[in-house]
């Protein structure tokens, strides 16, 4: 089996995709800093090994973990060694941890912050129509970024006086270009602002998720403060980097295919349908780090070996032709039935989704609606993804808004 090196710089996501479908159902990928893993591509496999309990996240089953050959400054170890929480447990403790944290992300309780979306909606789309006109803006920093950290950090209870330090370390947790001498520092430094933020809660509680996971540990749910520390930082990182990547994924889609764009700001196509279709055709997350065979697994004609790690590529197991037929590569907005996995499967399914799918259904037909002219300010083949295997994240997303609606040019 030919081994796939990841590219650290994503410079081609799409053909990277391609070539891991090619390569079967099961491949093996070599991750940034040499690290070898396997990864699965297809979605039938997929689907069947997320909701396998031979494969766990139990990372002492990783045989090059237990022969010491993954070193603590790899710049991915956050994503594969994040701390205790409900992102590296399984069984009894992963349902204890998760409950506390899908009660407080249900859709019903999710559509009560409907109001408060739109309101910071409203707030960053007067913002972009203060710009000149005609002036390049950067949508992503301007109106992705805001939204759904804005609202992960009112749920969770987070200052927005900590959003810029979370930015900062979050781009040197989530990149493979941070240097491995700063690997240590800044996990340290996120685990210090995360412990200062859950101490604060403990002294001022407040009808937030935060206080609510120190409530329950003080109540007989036997939260430790490891577990506390590291479900807020997994749901503020899990909570806000996949909706900006959907909010930004959608509109190069839609730009880049003018008259399914029109359809939709005509209502001919639901925003719905081009939400559901920009996850599975340009899914904001690329590759998900990292389980464990507990045992030799069949995978399709190949086996993943006992103690071996695997990765769930869902930019590759999005296109597969298998699951969608001979379109899988095209965007179509009216795609149905779409039952992609770009928020994973069984138990281990996000439980952020509703929230996600909510920010971006207020947040993209209020952008169009105050902006029909939307254009962007360079060609879609200068647009560059970031140095992160694991999203599918522009450096920036430079529009042409036009006039506002309702302004006179």
């Amino acid at each position: 089996m030919t081994r796939i090196a990841l590219d650290p710089f994503v410079s081609d996501l799409d053909g990277e995709s391609a070539a891991l479908r090619a390569a079967g159902p099961l491949a093996e990928v070599e991750l940034p800093g040499g690290v070898h893993v396997y990864a699965v591509t297809h979605h039938a496999e997929a689907r069947a090994l997320l909701t396998d309990s031979r494969v766990v996240k139990d990372i002492d089953v990783w045989n090059a973990w237990r022969r010491g050959e993954i070193p603590m400054d790899w710049p991915l170890i956050g994503l594969a060694n994040p701390g205790r929480s409900m992102l590296t447990v399984d069984g009894a403790d992963h349902r204890r941890l998760r409950t506390l944290v899908a009660q407080a992300l249900t859709v019903r309780r999710v559509e009560r912050l409907r109001e408060g979306i739109e309101a910071l909606t409203n707030a960053s789309l007067e913002k972009l129509a203060a710009h000149p006109a005609g002036e390049p803006v950067d949508l992503k920093a301007e109106f992705a970024y805001p939204l759904p950290m804005n609202v992960i950090s009112e749920l969770m209870g987070v200052d927005a006086a900590d959003h810029p330090r979370l930015k900062e370390l979050f781009e040197k947790f989530f990149s493979t270009q941070t240097p491995p001498e700063e690997v240590p520092q800044m996990m340290a430094d996120l685990g210090t602002l995360f412990t200062k933020i859950v101490n604060d809660k403990r002294a001022n509680p407040g009808d937030d998720l935060t206080s609510a996971l120190i409530a329950a540990s003080e109540n007989g749910d036997h939260l430790t403060d490891e577990e506390i520390v590291n479900t807020l930082q997994l749901i503020i990182a899990a909570g806000h980097e996949t909706t900006i990547s959907l909010i930004v994924n959608v509109v190069e889609a839609l730009q880049t295919h003018p008259e399914q764009r029109k359809k939709v700001v005509n209502g001919e196509i639901g925003w719905d349908g081009v939400i559901e279709e920009t996850l599975r055709w340009n899914t904001p997350t690329s590759h998900v780090l990292i389980r464990f065979a507990t045992e030799d697994i069949e995978v399709g004609d190949r086996v993943l070996p006992k103690g071996e790690a695997l990765i769930v590529s869902f930019a590759a197991l999005g296109r597969d032709e298998r699951q969608y037929g001979p379109t899988a590569g095209e965007f179509d907005a009216t795609r149905t039935p779409n039952r992609h996995i770009a928020f994973g499967h069984g138990p281990h399914v996000c439980p952020g989704a509703a929230l996600s799918r909510l920010e971006a259904g207020i947040a993209l037909p209020a952008l169009y609606e105050k902006f029909p002219e939307l254009e962007l300010a360079v060609p879609a083949s200068e647009l560059r993804n970031k140095p992160i295997v694991t999203q599918n994240d522009l450096y920036e997303l430079p529009v042409k808004l036009g006039c506002p609606f309702g302004h006179e040019g």
